[in-house]
């Protein structure tokens, strides 16, 4: 690589478009030989205005261009630096479009040379990386970064971070290298002069020790994993009492402070370690809600570890949020084997799903068959990926949009899974995670997996008696979740999908053997064809049918109906029964068709090769799964429980059969009780929010868990929320359903007042996606432009990480979030001071699910409002509220815009639930002037 020169261009332009708008500064780093060896940077003379938000954005004004010279003075300094060179550039196409259009303008041929993108680039080679915007990588990679967005910083950066994966190409092994050229020649970027001379130094100077880190195999470089610590290498410490160790560590502020810097002794994590320790020893159940600031996490790891260790019992540890499992193994417990004078071990176990099958991505390497630009990018990647990961998690990966669609194919399944006659079965990464969680002495994993380990008799989580729930108050609703049953027609779809590429494999195969299939290849093709328009037909009626029942409805969005089989009338829904009959018999045969294909093969398959086993287990999985449709079909349709609820979602102006059909239990309460707390002697639940009116008899009697007498205990939170926080309800508001159009306009007229005291730094939360968007639309038009950085969820593009992200590293921005965004975010310190509570977060009253809950509380002679609906709400307000203080040093506010807080009896409720937050009432001028005095004391 030493012979190519690199010249890494930045331009800043007065706009997007290369024809209509012009350059105002250019930055160029020439790169050779592994370092910078020039640099060239020049203002340029637009002669026309920097607009605005140009301004804004680069801190580039008319003043600083006007004694510029012009794009023709400045370029053929420029084309001299790029004779010979790649043009390579952040998002290249659009930096050089601007220079063609400009080179076209002065009388210049266009560059002819190689070009390079760093984001392609990067994409590539860093693939787990957050995200790929220039200022992001530069803060991951700690480069200085002084001017974004002016081209002679931006230039320098992005020469930088080229230099950074050159070095890392040139330190992966050749066979990743010659796999990669592969499929990078139909990539944007001209890789081929990058990678040919990295291939041809390797192959003339091949070096055992370069490689010793990577275990190739089948023409794959993998990481090689590290040899394992055998019981007899493990240091051994006499293990302390839990009790004198917690007496000694905890007292000890100067060692503890070595682990956390900012440590203060807790006296409700003490609390909560020995009620944890009690639990166990007496084999108890006990609920354990510990307010923010608690440290409940090391509450509840120090006694499970003690206790796992002590009598060689593994303890698994759930979370709902993959958020908190990476807390977990990032933050407490390398700070919990700093703590603990003895060796123990941890193991994270995911769903099948999470991790890659290395058979099947083999075979998609092989296949080029329909690649296109984000499959070609996603097996580059994984290329990548495979020499640094030791676990196979997609959840390290950032694919592009389109790669999902790819992980779906090369992701570990059981139906597809060969087991140990898979050539790669010793390497395989789902194996490798079952086989840490047998020697582990605590297993962190997920309620999802907990409970289709329930579902499926206990057989993916290795035997445990002892359990953390933590988030539980998210208990009821995974397992509802899980052990209900949903399909829909894109899922469907997606299984032919799968079996139209699979077929075509195992047809070629019965070719290669010389065989005949027992069912001819058009009958099959005939069958999958009735199958089709079969399923088609019925996904359209049900979508008629939700028209027809809601005529009336007044829902945005996605239509929900709520269906009891044996009691819907009409001719429509008799056509639907009568297609769903169908279906299912036509999926029954056409199963038992593929079943016979597969069987036929089956044989003669120690006679096939690795490959053609894998093209075979791969169409039994399809196989099977189409068995698992066909029940599915049967119980969404074809069958009746009375103990649970059945309903259709439908999208209103989405195709005809944009069809969804959901199963859910009523009640869980004894199926949790009998498949899963009699067969654990502890099971410790926890989460910051499980009481109502400081009672924890609503969760105990929604989990079932009354016969089991468990023990409770409420740790409130150590901070000081009297002096840390104020809670304002401003008395001027309108009332939403009397005059919802002038509620929304309100709630953002108060909104943008607010923020000019608060200076931004807001977290608004709705509880509808509709009315956050209309609020967001109205503050955007009224405020002046760029007064304000709003982000709002559903509007802006990117996860919620990517969001609270951007948020915390934007000034004055302003955070609007539903759903999701009233939990399990973290904020501390200056970035969030403000809190809005538009509305009380009741669930939707059309719910399906929570429909059914109530009428069974209604025949049961309950309240369902006071007993369901109510303590729902309390739970969710609570962690809304959470979300504001998040340390000691903390300040800040929450306003509620939903006067039913205090103009209804049960809004007292709501309240009371935050007590140590002092409450105003007051009208918005009184509120801004008491507010603008708080945040000046």
């Amino acid at each position: 690589m030493k012979e190519t020169r690199f010249v890494v261009v930045d331009i800043e332009t007065t706009g997007h478009s290369a024809q209509q708008d012009r350059i105002i500064q250019i930055g160029a780093v020439l790169v050779q030989d592994g370092e910078i060896i020039e640099r060239f940077t020049s203002f340029v003379n637009p002669q026309m205005k920097i607009p605005p938000f140009i301004e804004s954005l680069t801190g580039i004004s008319d003043e600083m261009v006007a004694l510029a010279p012009t794009f023709e003075q400045v370029i053929p300094e420029l084309l001299q630096m790029l004779e010979g060179s790649y043009f390579v550039a952040h998002n290249v196409q659009f930096d050089l479009s601007f220079l063609q259009a400009q080179l076209d303008e002065v009388g210049y041929l266009p560059f002819q040379g190689p070009i390079l993108d760093t984001v392609e680039l990067s994409r590539l080679l860093l693939p787990n990386e957050e995200s790929y915007k220039l200022q992001q990588l530069a803060e991951s990679f700690n480069f200085q970064h002084d001017r974004p967005h002016q081209a002679d910083s931006d230039a320098e950066v992005t020469a930088l971070l080229l230099l950074k994966m050159i070095h890392k190409l040139e330190g992966l092994p050749l066979i990743t290298l010659q796999k990669l050229k592969e499929i990078t020649t139909r990539l944007k970027s001209d890789f081929d002069i990058l990678l040919d001379p990295l291939i041809s130094n390797k192959l003339t100077s091949f070096n055992e020790e370069d490689e010793q880190n990577f275990d190739i195999y089948r023409q794959i470089a993998i990481r090689k994993k590290k040899l394992e610590v055998s019981v007899e290498e493990e240091v051994l410490i006499a293990q302390p009492q839990l009790k004198s160790f917690v007496e000694d560590i905890f007292t000890n502020l100067g060692e503890m402070k070595k682990i956390f810097p900012n440590y203060t002794v807790r006296t409700g994590q003490l609390e909560m370690i020995e009620a944890v320790s009690d639990a166990y020893e007496n084999r108890s159940h006990l609920l354990v809600e510990a307010g923010t600031g608690t440290g409940k996490s090391l509450g509840y790891l120090i006694p499970s570890v003690f206790y796992a260790k002590t009598f060689g019992r593994r303890v698994v540890v759930s979370t709902h949020t993959i958020l908190l499992q990476q807390q977990l193994l990032d933050r407490d417990i390398p700070a919990l084997k700093k703590m603990l004078p003895f060796t123990f071990k941890v193991a994270l176990l995911k769903g099948r799903s999470h991790y890659l099958c290395l058979r099947k991505f083999e075979q998609k390497l092989q296949s080029h068959l329909d690649d296109n630009y984000d499959t070609l990018l996603s097996k580059g990647q994984i290329l990548i990926w495979l020499t640094e990961t030791t676990t196979g998690d997609v959840e390290e990966l950032n694919l592009p949009s389109g790669g999902r669609s790819f992980w779906l194919e090369i992701q570990s399944e059981p139906n597809s899974c060969s087991g140990p006659q898979c050539p790669w079965f010793s390497r395989c990464f789902y194996q490798h995670a079952k086989k840490m969680a047998q020697k582990a002495d605590v297993i962190i994993t997920n309620h999802a997996l907990l409970f289709t380990d329930v579902a499926q008799n206990h057989s993916i989580i290795p035997s445990y008696s002892q359990a953390v729930i933590d988030e539980a108050h998210h208990f009821e609703d995974v397992a509802s979740n899980h052990l209900g049953v949903s399909t829909d027609f894109h899922q469907m779809a997606f299984l032919f999908n799968r079996l139209a590429n699979s077929k075509e494999s195992i047809f070629s195969l019965y070719e290669k053997c010389g065989q005949v299939p027992t069912i001819e290849k058009k009958a099959l093709e005939m069958k999958i064809e009735t199958c089709k328009f079969e399923i088609d037909e019925l996904f359209r009626m049900l979508h008629s049918y939700v028209l027809k029942m809601k005529k009336s409805s007044t829902e945005v969005g996605r239509l929900s109906y709520r269906y009891c089989a044996p009691n819907e009338q009409g001719s429509l829904w008799q056509s639907i029964l009568e297609c769903g009959l169908r279906v299912h018999t036509f999926l029954k045969e056409l199963n038992e068709q593929l079943q016979q294909y597969v069987q036929k093969l089956n044989d003669n398959i120690d006679d096939l090769s690795w490959e053609n086993r894998g093209t075979i287990t791969d169409f039994q999985g399809v196989t099977n799964d189409f068995e698992e449709m066909k029940q599915n079909i049967e119980q969404l349709l074809l069958e009746y429980d009375p103990n649970a609820v059945y309903w259709i979602e439908i999208e209103e102006k989405g195709a005809k059969n944009a069809t969804y059909l959901f199963k859910k239990q009523v009640q869980l309460k004894e199926t949790l009780a009998d498949e899963f707390f009699t067969k654990k002697d502890s099971v410790i639940l926890t989460s910051a929010t499980l009481s109502v009116k400081e009672s924890f008899s609503y969760f105990i009697e929604r989990l079932g868990l009354e016969d089991f007498g468990p023990k409770s205990l409420m740790i409130p939170s150590p901070f000081d929320y009297s002096s840390q926080s104020k809670l304002y309800i401003p008395t001027d508001t309108f009332s939403i359903n009397e005059e919802p159009d002038l509620f929304v306009s309100d709630t953002a007229e108060k909104i943008i007042r607010l923020a000019h005291v608060t200076k931004g730094r807001m977290l608004i939360l709705f509880t509808s996606f509709k009315m956050l968007k209309e609020t967001y639309q109205i503050i955007k038009d009224r405020m002046e432009e760029d007064e304000f950085y709003l982000i709002g969820q559903g509007i802006n593009s990117g996860s919620r990480t990517k969001l609270i992200k951007t948020f915390k590293q934007s000034d004055q921005a302003i955070l609007f979030g539903t759903s999701s965004f009233w939990e399990g975010i973290d904020i501390p310190g200056e970035d969030l001071s403000c809190l809005v509570i538009v509305r009380l977060p009741f669930s939707p009253p059309d719910d399906p699910v929570l429909q059914a809950r109530s009428e069974h509380m209604k025949l049961e002679g309950k309240n369902p409002f006071m007993n369901l609906a109510l303590p729902q709400a309390i739970i969710r307000f609570k962690q809304g509220v959470g979300r504001l203080i998040r340390s000691e040093s903390d300040r800040g506010v929450i306003v509620v815009m939903d006067q039913r807080v205090t103009l209804t009896r049960y809004g007292k409720m709501f309240l009371q639930s935050i007590a140590d937050v002092p409450v105003l009432k007051m009208n918005t001028n009184e509120l801004l002037t008491d507010l603008k005095e708080w945040y000046r004391s």
